[in-house]
């Protein structure tokens, strides 16, 4: 029975009860409609489009999202690459250049035993840093303050005063702990030393340690070849050799933090901005998509918070039920939360990746959290649309029933883990071999004594003045045959 149907019997009702029944119908006209637009509001995208024509906007607008996204994170990336990778390689080449006989596996046990060790790597440091115009492969400079180059500075940590004598197992300790520094400048010509540049005496039985610390400048020029201005890097350096533990093994350890600023005055010729440009034109469009996504995923949360008052009230009027916390909650779509959330921090993310291809920061590490977050996110809404298909729908609602018991399973699995990580750092911790190679395995003495051999199989000297164990049998055989005669 239609509406106009319902309509006439409400007029040409024989009975008397013209009011009544028109009442009844009228809600329960209401009631359907009301029925009608819940199950509107929680139909798909297509179900949508075959109920009133209606275009899946926001997941065209996913499907083309995820793209954009995605090639601007690779995009991104393949930046940020450049910049970690020369970090790392000045790292390692200032191992080189400022450490006495340094090499890559020694890295963790690089040590000295001797006070002229000491000294003697000390001055390989300050001699390293006097002449580094003249030896280094890189365009590293000097820092300047005006006209003058910052100096290197020698700092040695020592107890005030203290007496120990292990001979009668006695000691006397003044805790607190004074400082010397020393300042060395470089000053053009850089050529190598004659003499010993330094002039100062370190106080074994008190001390610390001895740092070493100074500052370098270097530009990446990597940056060029794809068409993107280089970015002047700050070294602030320091060697520190810690002698702590007092053990008769002092550990030398270089580390340096790394600032990134936009040089002032660049020149590159034969080389257009263009690419920049359209990178930072492709990222104002990665916002805008982004915008909408935003605006289209908040529009719907809103919508969804309307109709849950209206459905709350709704029950309340004409069922005098009171709607649970559970059945309000669906009306809050997570997965828009989800996609709000990914909006917001990619959006972030591209206004600051803006901002640093104009060189105007360097934040390239919050810059990856923001990018690298929000993709993330974007790629994990992915799921919602599967939900789409019945296979992939069926395992998407097992994977959210069981999501309390897997979470859980993942905390009893964790203090289960903690416990093992405390015992096993308190128990075997301080017995763990810390002499390994590169790739993790222990060295052996057998191991270390066979890889002192250089020579490759194929040099022939494997197989020179020796004889097979064939050979040495059948020698035995003769000499005992000769003897038996």
């Amino acid at each position: 029975m239609d509406d106009s149907t319902e309509a006439y019997l409400c007029i040409n009702d024989p009975n008397g009860n013209r009011a009544v029944h028109c009442s009844e119908s009228h809600a329960h006209l209401e009631e359907e409609k009301f029925r009608r637009k819940l199950k509107y509001f929680f139909m798909n995208p297509c179900d949508k489009y075959k109920a009133r024509g209606r275009k899946p906007w926001k997941l065209i607008l996913q499907i083309v999202k995820i793209a954009v996204v995605t090639i601007q994170l690779v995009s991104f990336g393949l930046s940020n690459q450049m910049v970690v990778q020369f970090k790392e390689e000045n790292l390692m080449a200032f191992r080189h250049l400022f450490l006495k006989s340094f090499s890559d596996s020694s890295t963790d046990t690089y040590s000295i035993y001797t006070q002229h060790d000491v000294y003697t790597h000390i001055a390989f440091t300050v001699k390293q840093f006097l002449m580094l115009p003249s030896i280094t492969v890189g365009n590293h400079q000097y820092e300047k303050e005006g006209d003058v180059y910052t100096p290197l500075t020698i700092c040695q940590q020592f107890y005030r005063n203290g007496s120990i004598s292990p001979a009668n197992e006695t000691f006397d300790i003044d805790a607190q702990v004074d400082e010397g520094d020393v300042c060395i400048y470089p000053v053009p010509p850089f050529s190598p030393l004659r003499t010993n540049p330094l002039n100062f005496t370190l106080h074994f039985e008190r001390l610390l340690t001895v740092t070493v610390n100074f500052t370098l400048k270097a530009i990446n020029l990597e940056t060029v070849e794809y068409h993107e201005l280089p970015d002047c890097y700050v070294f602030d350096i320091m060697i520190t050799f810690d002698n702590k533990a007092h053990s008769g093994r002092i550990t030398i350890d270089l580390d340096n933090d790394v600032h990134i600023y936009e040089c002032r005055d660049w020149s590159v010729t034969d080389a257009s901005p263009r690419n920049m440009y359209m990178l930072v034109l492709f990222d104002v469009i990665v916002i805008l998509i982004l915008m909408l996504s935003l605006l289209l995923c908040a529009r719907s949360v809103k919508a969804g918070v309307h109709l849950q008052f209206e459905y709350t009230e709704f029950f309340s009027i004409h069922h005098g039920k009171h709607v649970s916390f559970s059945d309000r909650m669906e009306f809050i779509n997570g997965w828009y939360i989800l996609i709000i959330v990914s909006d917001v921090l990619t959006i972030s993310g591209s206004l600051l990746k803006i901002i640093i291809q104009l060189k105007a920061v360097a934040s390239y590490d919050l810059c990856s959290i923001l990018l690298g977050t929000g993709t993330m996110l974007v790629w994990i809404g992915v799921l919602r649309y599967m939900g789409y298909f019945k296979k992939y729908n069926i395992l998407i609602i097992t994977l959210r029933a069981a999501l309390p018991n897997v979470i859980r399973f993942t905390c009893c699995a964790a203090m289960i883990y903690l416990g093992y990580c405390f015992c096993g750092w308190i128990v075997l911790g301080p017995y763990h071999t810390k002499h390994q190679q590169l790739d993790g395995e222990p060295v052996s003495d057998l191991q270390a004594f066979i890889m002192q051999c250089k020579d490759p199989p194929e040099s022939g000297r494997f197989n020179a003045n020796e004889n097979s164990g064939a050979g040495c049998l059948m020698c035995c055989c003769s000499s005992r045959s000769a003897n038996h005669t």
